[in-house]
């Protein structure tokens, strides 16, 4: 059986993971057929969104790891613990955690950094030449990870060319998708499909998000 490591980064599409797309990953895996893990870095968020009215909530501090325990029914293990040894495929689900507490993406564009443990761990899975899969804006950590390795990896973050404009500074080659296409790069052996990058359409997603499972077996 197929073993899936999933880094979720918090709760919520504002200030952590998409709960949708998370949710639609976690099916996909199951209708295939792989088991897999959830995993989240044991920190405190960047920020705390009030999803109603979309605004920061500065009076409120929550931890990644306990927030994406909501989505993963509380299996879920402190970032840190994981090993690429231990899994055969690696998959991101998108929301805005991932470029504030995965990485500052949000605040600082091509100019971020990468929480350590994600760095590390995305190194150890492409060293084994194993497959990683990233769904929405997740693209863009994986972009700045590989830039340094000096690995140009083709990825997607949907039809925005502002958006796939920043893929490129940071050395991907970008490529335009649609949210049912899933982008495969066979020689890095990274996945990509653009999902809320583009107009909410969960059938749309879903699509995009099996097609992008099929090629965690590989």
């Amino acid at each position: 059986m197929v073993k899936v490591a999933v880094i979720l980064s918090g709760c919520g599409y504002l200030d952590g993971s998409e709960i949708h797309e998370s949710v639609l990953s976690f099916l996909a895996l199951e209708q295939a057929g792989y088991s897999y893990e959830c995993f989240a870095p044991d920190e405190k968020q960047s920020d705390v969104i009030n999803h109603l009215n979309e605004k920061e909530d500065a009076s409120h501090s929550r931890n990644i790891l306990e927030e994406s325990a909501r989505i993963a029914r509380g299996r879920v293990q402190a970032l840190s613990l994981l090993s690429a040894q231990k899994f055969d495929a690696l998959l991101m689900p998108g929301g805005f955690g991932a470029a504030k507490n995965l990485s500052d993406f949000y605040a600082k564009g091509t100019d971020c950094s990468v929480n350590g443990d994600l760095s590390r761990i995305v190194r150890e899975f492409y060293e084994q030449k194993k497959p990683i899969g990233a769904t929405c804006i997740t693209p863009a950590p994986l972009a700045k990870i590989f830039s340094s390795i000096n690995a140009s990896v083709t990825m997607t973050l949907g039809k925005s060319e502002e958006f796939n404009a920043k893929l490129k500074e940071m050395g991907a080659k970008a490529v335009s998708a649609d949210v049912t296409e899933m982008v495969a790069d066979e020689t890095n052996r990274v996945y990509t499909t653009p999902c809320y990058m583009e107009p909410d359409n969960l059938l749309g997603m879903f699509e995009g998000i099996k097609k992008l499972v099929a090629k965690l077996s590989h």
